[in-house]
């Protein structure tokens, strides 16, 4: 698409090769020899075992290299692909690793590639859960000034009946001063429904954290001195619909988020739970009259779209400047990709290239990753 005469380029748009019906939660990260690298899952439906991690490199002709597959356990379903280069030979693969639908059962695991992502070396276990409590993430670590790692992560409960549907997740931060051989758990206080907690440095040297929250209310923030002491969360004045959201500090200080702008409010249905559609046997459903006995607590199904970019020049705190990158109803009631039912546009990650071209890669209707270029003066258009 060209651009009218004295304004930014419109952005560009692609898609990274499909190789599995359904395709989610993309991670992108900036490689040592300057290629960008991408992550997600995919497989049948999110929750079940042949769901896997998949990667793929940007090639320097503009084109996606054909996708390797990362993980493979048969009995676990692997989400949430986390990138991190530790060094100029060492690029690290953390994911998630759960029994069907029960996020409180899951695990971080982790995988490493020496070569750029070409190839990987088995996954092992990094973080177990804890008894009764899976420990998830979904946002990449942060190297600290003393040599520090810290992984964002939140933790799934197991309820005391029923099965898991997210009411009582809450944030966390996972500390290792031994370059993540181990790590220590660091909560953010009062963040139940505060999830996929996403840290920030800001210029000056302080820490942002930007939250997904369960009750589809709002994201929410909070501010650390130091990358491990956090406080509560609070609202913004953007919208969250119970899904992912990705921000980053661009070259010139400011903040860019990629979210959904909408929220629970934008509903005109509910479902139960995000896994409601598998089987899981001993894990019973809940039942319409528990989903609706159940205000203020984990809301699932509204709308995961617009997908939109909101910049803020004071540390997160407002978000004057907003644009949509596509639009669509965000239809979500059903995670079904193989009758192309799922409608959403989710799961943002974003990156910022050395020549300042953001990169934004995202879940197009659960079938594919979609890859956007801009330049962040198309925001201030």
């Amino acid at each position: 698409m060209n651009s009218l005469p004295g304004t930014p380029a419109a952005p560009s748009h692609d898609v990274l090769p499909a190789p599995t019906v359904q395709c989610h939660a993309a991670n992108l990260v900036l490689l040592p020899d300057g290629a960008l690298g991408c992550a997600w899952f995919g497989g049948t439906q999110e929750g079940l075992s042949d769901i896997a991690i998949w990667f793929s490199r940007l090639a320097p002709d503009g084109s996606w290299t054909p996708p390797v597959q990362v993980s493979d356990d048969p009995a676990r379903s692997e989400q949430n692909p986390v990138l991190f280069v530790a060094g100029p030979g060492e690029l690290r693969l953390f994911y998630t690793a759960q029994s069907a639908g029960r996020q409180d059962t899951a695990e971080v695991r982790l995988a490493v590639s020496h070569d750029g992502g070409r190839s990987w070396e088995p996954g092992r276990t990094d973080v177990p859960a804890r008894p009764g409590v899976g420990v998830f993430i979904r946002q990449p670590p942060v190297a600290l000034d003393d040599g520090r790692l810290v992984l964002p992560a939140f933790f799934c409960p197991r309820p005391d009946s029923g099965r898991w549907v997210g009411d009582d997740d809450y944030s966390g931060v996972l500390v290792s001063s031994d370059g993540g051989s181990t790590w220590t758990a660091r909560d953010v206080p009062a963040s139940t429904g505060c999830v996929h907690m996403n840290v920030l440095r800001l210029p000056g040297g302080s820490f942002l954290a930007l939250f997904r929250r369960r009750q589809a209310d709002a994201i929410h923030r909070s501010h650390s001195p130091d990358g491990v002491t956090w406080s509560a969360p609070v609202p913004t004045e953007l919208p969250n619909n119970n899904s992912s959201i990705q921000a980053i500090v661009v070259h010139d200080g400011r903040v860019v988020v990629a979210y959904n702008h909408s929220s629970a409010a934008d509903a005109v249905e509910r479902r139960s739970s995000l896994y409601d559609e598998i089987e899981d046997p001993g894990q019973p459903d809940l039942s319409d009259e528990d989903t609706a006995a159940r205000p203020g607590l984990a809301f699932w199904g509204a709308p995961r779209a617009p997908l939109t970019l909101a910049v803020s020049s004071d540390g997160g705190r407002t978000w004057p400047v907003r644009r949509n990158v596509e639009e669509g109803d965000g239809y979500c009631l059903t995670n079904n990709s193989r009758e192309g039912l799922n409608r959403e546009l989710s799961y943002p990650s974003l990156v910022q290239t050395p020549d300042g071209l953001l990169h934004l890669a995202y879940t197009r209707f659960r079938q594919a990753i979609a890859h956007v270029r801009l330049h962040p003066a198309w925001l201030d258009a």
